[in-house]
């Protein structure tokens, strides 16, 4: 019903940037009004994948992981079904595989980190930071 495809991965030396862009396709006949949240997650190796960064779409208010609030800004283009993570001052705990994920509930800052609100994920992109 929805595919998630990321782009924009890649490896960078610390202090670099990377903007990751999520491209969204529906079904014939989905309604993409159901699609209330979408968020960027991340998972490092031996690590739980972990919130970075959410938007809702009744809310609109971003969210951010503390560990990246002032560096990453998400962002949404909902006329190209298009959402992107710009990502600056990349350090070497930012590497790790970014997932764009969204699903039908709205968020709010105290529900936005729960990962089972994202009902349809990307194949997810790498992103290396060197030090």
């Amino acid at each position: 019903q929805v595919q998630l495809m990321e782009s924009g991965g890649g490896s960078v030396q610390a202090g670099g940037s990377l903007r990751l862009s999520c491209a969204t396709s529906f079904s014939n006949g989905f309604n993409v009004d159901l699609i209330q949240c979408a968020a960027w997650v991340r998972q490092a190796p031996g690590k739980e994948r972990e919130g970075v960064a959410a938007i809702g779409r009744l809310s609109g208010a971003p969210y951010y992981a503390d560990s990246v609030k002032g560096r990453f800004t998400i962002s949404r283009d909902n006329a190209k079904s298009a959402l992107y993570l710009q990502m600056n001052s990349l350090q070497p705990d930012d590497s790790a595989i970014y997932y764009c994920a969204a699903g039908f509930p709205d968020i709010s800052p105290g529900t936005w980190r729960a990962l089972g609100k994202y009902g349809y994920w990307g194949q997810g992109t790498q992103v290396t930071v060197a030090s």
